[in-house]
């Protein structure tokens, strides 16, 4: 059945605005007319997102098919004189000829846009925090401050205009600030409850707060158990879309938190908005206009929190203002931002339930279906490695998107860090199509879980790009990737019916727009959990992306960097050394240990301590109940894995994915295996899959 239109809306509809297009104003400007969101940049990538409508596009079209093989480096910074660690979220924003842009340490950084000089550096003097694009406005430029701090600062100089800080209402660091007519727009995170706040650009004092868990008298506090909105959550992570003609700015609200965690849904009965949706306010009161909720009570961290991306095309005949919205779960809404309809249908379809779980009856899907599988593979050990991007790691209870669960690992795709994520997605007014960077990361959820479910050590990580036209929903191409593009790997479009997104290997590559085809890649030293922009100064269009490199999902082994490059036509500037590429294999948790050091042999169902051999003294199913979890042994060698006769289940040893071998043990019992060849295999229990190992052979 369609979505009713009364569900969709719960909120007065919005009248449309006027439909002239202006061009999005200089940032130095004293006067910020009502602009269109749709109007894309050209000389400039004055916000990250590039416009309000967060199209991720450049008009720029002197970068195409026909001369982006001559596309090289024209500079690089090491803005940080060549750090190699921290975590590295920030897209730079350029400005007049001027890129401004955020380091793992939170030091902003003014750099010549031509030159790659550093004009100005802005020491942080509250520690680093994880960033992602400050705001320009009006002389000033706008970043975050460990302890909730907004600070502006003086954007031909970078010395502190003012600070202020923002308690009261969550963690303030991770959201992009968003600038518009005297307003920054900037949300909290990581806190029992959050908000999307407006602040004053003039001294940061707060002009509205729209809380993402309503409080009692507010609309939709009902849809909360008692007094679970006190902790749910709903967490705005990513920045928002502004439609100043409609004088809405659109915020999406991550996963309900409350009761234990994201996976418990036992105490907060209820729909939990404003929980895993996109709510429409008015910019200048932040008065509510209407909402859809993606994921109704989740319980799988399967929010789709992204940053909205705005368009206007034609369904069905007729030009609509759309808001596109969907990430992790590997689908779009596409929705009338004007009034939250779904001119392309949107049903309300029935799913497995667990009245434990307080589960609701139905989840929404697009009418067309999403964009990427939502079950997992159960393709037979020894077949091709690594297989189905999607396939499972054995023994786990295979599920499909929005199985329930209980106290048994249920594991499903595309998993609460893959889908889209909160990867910045682009749309293309040169070819009419959306595109975004994707991850397949399976997660098991259970209540045995802590915090957000687990990501089977052992299972494959990868991704790729996916292409679908917004009037149809329907996909047009997907081309898939060695790597997950789901964090922080943006995407960007050009007139020059180019896109370019960045790997966790340190390669930017550009493709074909229209096929996807890679046309030129570029090694930039370090993981790109960033978007690449496009600007032009003196008459030349420059390409540039920020380097550095985050932990998810590949935790140390992404390489870090401090790299900001700038490319054009002709460029000369040689790649950087290839780094060591990322493990896309989820590690086993546990440091290696030499075969000498424990006779050879793996204990099944019990914890090990490194620091002293000790295997532990109790049975056990926490993920490193093997002991030890990573063995070390030469080509050649037996290992022994041994059930202790004190336990009192029988557990088991599954190797996968080549299959090696299979056995179940009894209390007591043991099993010799020759490994003959150099290599890693990974094993788990067939009892509980939670406890993984891995062998290395060398």
């Amino acid at each position: 059945m369609e979505v009713p239109r009364r569900d969709i809306l719960k909120g007065v509809a919005v009248t449309a605005a006027a439909t002239a297009l202006t061009q999005l104003p200089a940032a130095g400007a004293d006067a910020a007319p009502a602009v269109s969101c749709v109007t894309p940049g050209g000389r400039d990538f004055p916000k990250v997102g590039g416009n309000y409508g967060n199209q991720n596009y450049s008009a720029l079209g002197g970068i195409h098919h026909g001369n982006v093989r001559r596309l090289g480096a024209a500079w690089v910074n090491r803005i940080e004189g060549g750090l190699t660690t921290g975590n590295n979220q920030s897209t730079a924003v350029a400005v007049d000829g001027i890129l401004y842009l955020e380091s793992a340490l939170g030091n902003v950084f003014a750099v010549d846009g031509r030159t790659g000089e550093t004009k100005w550096k802005y020491e942080q003097t509250r520690g680093a925090v994880t960033r992602r694009g400050v705001a320009v406005g009006p002389g000033l430029v706008f970043t975050h401050g460990r302890g909730n701090w907004i600070i502006a600062l003086d954007r031909a100089t970078g010395a502190v205009a003012w600070e202020r800080q923002i308690t009261g209402y969550g963690n303030m660091e991770k959201v992009a600030i968003t600038y518009h007519d005297g307003l920054l727009h900037v949300g909290t995170h990581d806190s029992v409850r959050a908000a999307a706040l407006a602040l004053s650009a003039a001294d940061g004092s707060l002009v509205w707060n729209f809380w993402g868990t309503p409080g009692p008298g507010e609309f939709g506090n009902d849809t909360w158990e008692g007094d679970s909105w006190q902790t749910g959550g709903a967490t705005p992570w990513m920045h928002p879309a502004l439609d100043p003609e409609l004088g809405l700015v659109y915020w999406t609200f991550g996963n309900a938190r409350g009761n234990n965690s994201s996976q418990d849904g036992s105490g907060r009965g209820g729909q939990n908005l404003f929980s895993s949706s996109i709510v429409a306010m008015e910019i200048k009161t932040g008065r509510y206009r209407w909402h859809f909720q993606s994921i109704h009570h989740g319980i799988w961290d399967m929010d789709n929190v992204m940053a909205p991306v705005l368009a206007d095309v034609r369904i069905r005949r007729r030009m609509r203002k759309i808001v596109v919205y969907g990430s992790k779960s590997g689908m779009y809404f596409i929705l009338d931002r004007t009034d939250g309809s779904a001119p392309l249908g949107i049903d309300e379809v029935p799913v497995p339930q667990e009245p434990r779980q307080k589960t609701w009856p139905t989840q929404p899907f697009p009418r067309q279906g999403p964009w990427t599988e939502t079950r997992v593979v159960d393709q037979p050990l020894g077949t091709s490695v690594p297989g189905d991007p999607n396939r499972a790691v054995p023994n786990y209870v295979q599920g499909a998107l929005y199985d329930p669960h209980w106290d048994v690992p249920v594991l499903s795709i595309p998993g609460h860090g893959g889908g889209a994520d909160w990867s910045h997605q682009s749309y293309s007014h040169s070819t009419g199509l959306m595109y975004t960077g994707f991850g397949y990361v399976a997660a098991a959820h259970s209540l045995t879980e802590t915090s957000n479910g687990l990501r089977p050590p052992g299972e494959y990580q990868t991704g790729g790009v996916v292409a679908v036209d917004p009037s149809t929903n329907e996909v047009r191409w997907k081309r898939r990737m060695p790597y997950s593009l789901g964090h922080g790997n943006g995407v960007l479009s050009t007139a020059g019916d180019l896109i370019y997104i960045g790997r966790p290997d340190g390669n930017l590559l550009c493709l074909d727009a229209n096929t996807g085809r890679e046309l030129w890649r570029f090694q930039t030293g370090a993981a790109i959990s960033s978007s690449p922009i496009m600007y032009e100064v003196d008459g030349v269009q420059y390409l540039a992306v920020y380097a550095g490199g985050t932990g998810i999902p590949y935790g140390d082994s992404a390489p870090r960097g401090d790299y900001l490059w700038a490319f054009k036509i002709g460029g000369r500037v040689p790649p950087a050394p290839t780094p060591a590429p990322p493990v896309i294999r989820r590690p086993v948790s546990g440091p290696p240990v030499e075969g000498q050091a424990v006779a050879n042999t793996v204990v099944l169902a019990r914890t090990y301590d490194p620091a002293t051999g000790t295997v532990g003294a109790t049975e056990s199913t926490a993920v490193n109940a093997m002991a030890p979890t990573h063995l070390r042994v030469p080509a050649g060698a037996t290992v022994t894995f041994v059930n202790p006769a004190d336990n009192i289940q029988v557990h088991g040893a599954t190797q996968f994915f080549e299959g090696l071998f299979d056995v179940r043990l009894r209390p007591g019992e043991s099993f010799d295996y020759t490994f003959e060849r150099k290599g890693e295999y990974f094993f788990n229990d067939s009892y509980s899959p939670r406890p993984t190992g891995k062998i290395e052979v060398y």
